[in-house]
């Protein structure tokens, strides 16, 4: 063996400026990947693809914004415009989607009929919607855009901060995120105080299910938000933590999903009163009732997770898991040693 070019062999030690450049490249890449295709509008999923870039790469800016000297032309709120964009378009595809191959086999004729003209007027909507997204793609700002990402990835220019290796902080990353998370409001809703502690009320019915939706189901759209938003800063740094650490991205993700499968039926529910200009109960009975039914299904996914990470055990068990980075050998500087 030889000796002296063994010793000459070093471990790089990862840095915050390391991490949020490789972060920034991968999701910047995944996005423009398939913007020529989206613009064809040929796969539904290249759409979905490409938004869910857009927003990882939203994410991974806004998360290491402390660690950046960003381009003005690629502020957060500018990537966030152009996801809000595809987001509408999106939006239309899942709802066509829903309607066409979930909901419209197993309805009785005469809501068939009320259906194809919902579907004509989403095909419309839709229409309009991939104008407006072929119009910011080819738009002089979103060229811009994408102009100074590619530059900054050419030569990265970040913060003093950057130099950090990044298992030492990592903690000051994730913590404030998954707090937030913890913190919120939506955790408390279907519960009570028993006994000096949070209990979750596992004996609601649909018809009460439907009642707390109905007045307080934005807050668990937006823990929903902060779900996704967690999740992707989470996804970053797998390689830093033990299998545990995936157990809990995962349970981010099913709270994410969960929560979706409610939002989406509210908002289908809510689209398709509009249309009828009636109670969705009496123009489309059944259609009204699978959505509920659906809607409590979810609900009761939720108690479980909700029940989980109310349990003050469980929260410890991630806070001590996030402040101990498994480092392994990235922190030693000879590969000899």
């Amino acid at each position: 063996m030889n000796l002296k070019k063994t010793a000459k062999v070093k471990t790089q030690v990862k840095t915050l400026g390391d991490m949020a450049a490789g972060a920034i490249e991968k999701y910047f890449h995944k996005s423009i990947a398939h913007e020529a295709e989206v613009i064809k509008d040929k796969d539904a999923e290249d759409l979905h693809q490409m938004r869910v870039g857009m927003r990882r790469l939203r994410s991974a800016v806004t998360g290491f914004a402390p660690v950046l000297d960003w381009p003005k032309e690629a502020k957060d709120h500018k990537i966030g415009k152009v996801g809000r964009v595809l987001g509408t378009l999106r939006d239309l595809d899942v709802m066509l989607d829903s309607l066409q191959n979930r909901y419209y086999p197993n309805l009785p004729a005469d809501e068939q009929e009320i259906l194809d003209r919902v579907l004509l007027n989403l095909l419309k909507q839709r229409r309009r919607a991939l104008k407006g997204v072929r119009a910011v793609l080819e738009h002089k700002s979103y060229q811009l855009l994408k102009k100074a990402i590619e530059n900054w990835l050419e030569k990265p220019q970040f913060q003093a901060i950057s130099n950090w290796p990044i298992a030492e902080v990592l903690p000051d990353l994730l913590l404030p995120q998954v707090s937030e998370f913890f913190l919120h409001p939506a955790w408390l809703l279907g519960t009570e105080y028993l006994d000096g502690k949070v209990k979750v009320c596992d004996d609601l019915n649909a018809e009460a299910v439907e009642e707390k939706l109905a007045t307080e189901g934005t807050i668990l759209h937006d823990l929903r938000k902060q779900a996704k938003r967690v999740r992707y800063l989470m996804n970053l740094f797998g390689e830093f933590y033990d299998e545990t650490y995936q157990v809990y991205v995962e349970d981010v993700k099913a709270i994410q999903e969960c929560l979706g499968e409610i939002q989406d039926s509210e908002v289908l529910g809510e689209f398709m009163t509009d249309f009828v200009e009636s109670e969705l109960q009496t123009e489309l009975p059944i259609l009204a009732g699978t959505l509920s039914e659906n809607r409590y299904a979810a609900w009761q996914k939720w108690q479980i997770l909700q029940r989980k990470y109310l349990n003050s055990e469980t929260r410890q068990d991630l806070r001590s898991l996030l402040i101990n980075p498994v480092v392994g050998d990235a922190t030693n500087l000879d590969s000899s040693q």
